[in-house]
């Protein structure tokens, strides 16, 4: 069974995806456990951009089952409409108009419970793909790829965390920034999570808001704080009072941040940086132990 370990953050620019990928580099560099980098920011997935000589292996389009009503057999009684918890359905009697919108459509299949008179089957439309990629280690990264005007990004997180084989010692998932319905499902099925945050104003009030959701989900995690030497103690401080675990620190770097710039995230490591993902991955791996 493969522990499952999630990367995420209250905010975007903190740098959860150089973590994640650094990461990973080091987990596998170091020959620590066989491991499978996953981008769940699937509105703008970004870690295949870090690596050399990546290779497409497999792209897999997800459908997304979207109703339609033949309007010769409804009734326009508007059960459909009644059950229908996202107010997809719109049902007009006097004109007979009976539509849904694909665009909050979620696929939940209320709609065909609630017709009885077979005036709703469903068709399938793309949301997205699910694209797996050769790395030069040969262990391999995984993204999701939501199609251009989609809403659907949960319904294919869902799907690309179902297409990770077992055979894994330890999966990377890279999340979407934020605390919304994509991070939650993400985050969900994971043993830890990593948050990865700044000691900046934005980066502490962001902080709490993906703290107090782990907290409700009842999700173990801990905290890295990236650029650390920027901004003040705030967090730090935080971090104490709320009695939350400091994973490592990770200082800023000039040379680092335009390695970065430039799409190379592996720079050497300094000894700080080195130590800081060596205490991470001790982390990850003695999860669940």
């Amino acid at each position: 069974m493969s522990k499952k370990i999630a990367i995420a953050s209250g905010k975007g620019g903190t740098g959860k995806t150089t973590v994640s990928v650094n990461l990973y580099h080091y987990i596998v560099q170091q020959g620590l456990a066989k491991t499978r980098l996953v981008d769940c920011d699937v509105e703008e997935p970004n870690a295949a951009l870090f690596f050399n000589n990546l290779q497409l292996n497999t792209e897999t389009v997800v459908n997304q089952q979207i109703p339609e009503i033949d309007v010769e057999k409804c009734t326009f009684c508007r059960k459909c409409a009644d059950y229908c918890e996202y107010n997809a359905i719109v049902i007009l009697p006097p004109v007979g108009f009976a539509q849904i919108d694909p665009g909050l459509c979620h696929s939940c299949g209320a709609c065909l419970v609630a017709c009885e008179h077979s005036a709703i089957t469903e068709h399938p439309q793309p949301i997205g793909t699910i694209n797996t990629f050769v790395t030069p280690n040969n262990t391999g990264l995984t993204e999701g790829r939501l199609k251009i005007g989609s809403a659907m990004q949960t319904l294919l997180i869902r799907e690309l965390k179902k297409s990770i084989p077992n055979d894994y010692e330890l999966v990377l998932f890279d999340s979407p920034p934020g605390t919304s319905c994509p991070v939650v499902e993400s985050v969900a099925d994971t043993d830890y999570v990593i948050v990865v945050t700044e000691p900046t104003p934005f980066g502490l009030h962001d902080l709490k808001l993906m703290v107090e959701l782990l907290r409700n989900i009842a999700k173990p995690f801990g905290v890295v704080i990236n650029k650390a030497g920027l901004g003040n103690n705030d967090v730090f401080d935080y971090l104490i009072t709320e009695n939350i675990e400091l994973l490592a620190e990770i200082p800023f770097s000039k040379e680092f941040a335009a390695g970065y710039a430039i799409g190379e995230i592996t720079p050497n490591f300094t000894p700080e940086m080195e130590l800081a993902y060596k205490k991470i991955t001790q982390k990850c791996l003695e999860t669940n132990d």
